[in-house]
């Protein structure tokens, strides 16, 4: 059994990621807080750093969080960029660029992306850019992970929980349900892969 600390844990993501980490003991963290066991906010490294230090020994971070902003290329505001490269780039890689210093030794994260940069649809520049960096981060970092640490990234299309939020933004994609989602978590919590893009689409 492994310690696995997984973020986002509340939501329809967190909840897939979840039903495939049920051998563990899973240490939930979310930025509310609520229903979690412990509150982190990903884009900002000192709330990253305390969430490590409270928890103390652990052996996997699963994080299933990113916000994005929604707007066409023409209208999407300077603010909007940031916010969505703050929380779904650079909160992903600063939650492992922290978390070297704390994970156990041949410990792993996973990070999430989305079929977005590999399917776009209107609206969804922002979010189809940054899950496409986080991809790419992943297959680049695992060459330089220390202590036999792996990475890997799980790339969900929608999931059958969540089309009545997002079906009507994505015509023609076929929902997948949450429980083979978290099949790819488990595979790369309990394998030995590193530096994967692991795809899940109908």
């Amino acid at each position: 059994m492994k310690t696995v600390i997984l973020i986002g844990a509340q939501g329809h993501m967190g909840q897939a990621a979840f039903s495939g980490l049920k051998n563990h003991n899973v240490i939930t963290a979310s930025r509310s807080g609520k229903g979690c066991d412990h509150q982190v906010d990903i884009t900002d490294k000192a709330s990253i750093k305390a969430l490590y230090e409270k928890v103390g020994s652990f052996d996997a971070v699963v994080n299933t969080v990113g916000y994005c902003e929604y707007a066409s290329f023409a209208d999407m505001t300077d603010e909007q960029w940031a916010t969505t490269v703050q929380s779904k780039m650079m909160g992903q890689i600063n939650l492992v660029h922290v978390g070297l210093k704390h994970i156990n030794d041949g410990g792993s994260f996973t990070l999430i992306s989305g079929i977005l940069n590999v399917k776009p649809i209107p609206m969804a520049i922002a979010d189809a850019t940054t899950s496409g960096a986080i991809d790419t981060f992943v297959q680049c970092v695992a060459h330089e992970l220390p202590r036999g640490i792996r990475i890997n990234v799980v790339n969900p299309t929608v999931l059958e929980e969540a089309w009545g939020v997002y079906g009507e933004m994505m015509p023609g994609f076929q929902p997948v349900p949450g429980s083979l989602v978290g099949k790819a978590f488990e595979r790369s919590v309990d394998g030995f892969i590193t530096g994967k893009v692991l795809f899940v689409d109908a």
